[in-house]
């Protein structure tokens, strides 16, 4: 993880430009301290301090230092909770599940339930190590590497998807890890479930790709693992120069078995970001005049890894507009609440309905 400044629960990249400098929200540091010193006390090394850092998509992750060795502590978001968008137990499993695999994540320590002694959080919980390294979210950020370099980036994301498409999930315990019968209508109502607990206003675009999405619905996908939020700076980011590395894929609350090709949708939506209608609606790294490959060339990658021709992505990528948009929105719905932390909550809601169009858009071209 690196010491990037926070962001919002939820929130799409670089979607806040304020940090919560020395903050720790939602943590008793005295509370997990006192559990660290009884339930890992090889990693117990005195006082604790711990710092709100990047929030990722929507748990709130903290650094935590005073250990042995750098730690990382995720948990749910404050106030305005959907159960099934923040279970920390099923990413706690997929991480652990695949230590030691093609997909490189982070080792994980514990995860504690946390909500009925409410010690350390309140809530789950779960505590991994801290891997050095950047997350790219900013242009200014690519000035670490060369052209080649942040090539190498992209393409090495791609295999790395492809890799983690490649497992089969009884080899590492995932086998009931969820059904991939069903996945996408499945996935459908959830989200439609989601947006309906968070709905504060009318979204018109937003009702009207939702109902697209299900009238044209892909016959017969594939199956197998899915990472839910695979982009740039859901990525650790070792090295510099011409030589980086991907040290760590991060986030992975969202995965489940299903469709993979749910993954490149999403993966397509955030690096042509700036495609979005309305224009650029929060920073990305993904910079193709610096040397980053544009997404073609990813999906090509991807397809050669994997070992399968890709098909048209027009409805994942309307979908993966879609999701983000519903998540928006409840990030609208608890910043009208004032359940949010940190700066920058203001504009998100006004990504909603332009994102909704472009999901749209996607369908109708049915393209990469």
């Amino acid at each position: 993880m690196t010491d990037s400044p926070a962001t919002p629960d939820s929130a799409p990249p670089g979607a806040v430009p304020g940090a919560v400098p020395g903050a720790a929200p939602g943590l008793d540091v005295a509370g997990l301290e006192a559990w660290l010193g009884e339930a890992h006390p090889r990693l117990a090394a005195g006082s604790l301090t711990a710092r709100l850092i990047t929030g990722g998509k929507s748990n709130l992750t903290y650094r935590i230092d005073g250990a042995r060795i750098p730690l990382v502590l995720r948990r749910p978001p404050l106030g305005h909770v959907l159960a099934t968008a923040h279970d920390m137990a099923r990413e706690h499993r997929v991480i652990s599940a695949l230590t030691g695999s093609a997909v490189p994540v982070p080792p994980t320590v514990a995860i504690v339930d946390d909500t009925a002694d409410a010690r350390v959080t309140g809530t789950p919980f779960f505590v991994m190590e801290f891997v050095e390294g950047s997350v790219l979210a900013r242009p200014e950020q690519n000035a670490a590497f060369t052209a080649a370099g942040l090539h190498r980036i992209g393409i090495e994301l791609a295999e790395v998807l492809a890799e983690l498409h490649s497992i089969d999930p009884a080899s590492v315990g995932l086998d009931d890890f969820g059904r991939g019968a069903g996945y996408l209508e499945r996935q459908l109502r959830t989200w439609r479930r989601q947006l309906d607990a968070s709905r504060s206003r009318d979204t018109p675009a937003l009702d009207r790709l939702q109902d697209a999405l299900g009238e044209r619905m892909p016959d017969n996908p594939r199956s197998g693992l899915v990472h839910g939020d695979y982009r740039l700076d859901n990525a650790i980011v070792a090295g510099d120069g011409d030589a980086p590395r991907v040290a760590a894929i991060l986030d992975w609350e969202m995965s489940t078995i299903g469709d993979p090709l749910v993954d490149l949708g999403v993966f397509g939506m955030y690096w042509n970001i700036d495609e979005l209608t309305g224009g650029r609606l929060f920073d990305s790294a993904v910079d193709l005049a610096a040397g980053y490959p544009d997404f073609d060339e990813l999906v090509d990658a991807y397809a050669a890894r994997v070992g399968r021709a890709v098909p048209d992505l027009g409805w994942y990528r309307g979908f993966a507009a879609y999701k983000l948009a519903v998540i928006a929105e409840g990030i609208h719905y608890r910043y009208q609440q004032g359940e949010t932390v940190g700066a920058g909550f203001a504009h998100i809601g006004a990504m909603v309905e332009p994102l909704a169009t472009d999901g749209l858009a996607r369908l109708a071209l049915r393209r990469n």
